[in-house]
C-alpha cells in the first residue's frame, strides 16, 4: 500500500472513531455505534483497498485449504 493509501485510509479510521465517540457520546446504544463502526470499516474498505493484505489473505486461505485436502 503506497504512502497516499495509508494516508488515505488513517484518515478514515480517525473520522469512523470521531463518528462513534459522537454518538456514544449522543447516548445512542453501543449496538448501534458497533454496527456503525463495522459497516463504515467495510465501506472503507472497499473504497481504499490493501492489496498487499488481500494477496497475503488468498496465499493463506490457498495453503489452508491445501492443508485440509490431504
Amino acid at each position: 500500500m503506497d504512502v497516499k493509501s495509508r494516508q488515505d485510509k488513517v484518515d478514515g479510521l480517525e473520522a469512523i472513531k470521531e463518528k462513534a465517540l459522537d454518538m456514544a457520546a449522543q447516548g445512542k446504544d453501543s449496538l448501534e455505534v458497533r454496527d456503525f463502526v463495522t459497516n463504515a470499516k467495510k465501506e472503507l474498505a472497499f473504497q481504499v483497498p490493501d492489496e498487499e493484505a488481500f494477496s497475503k489473505a488468498a496465499k493463506a486461505a490457498g495453503k489452508f485449504k491445501k492443508s485440509k485436502e490431504k
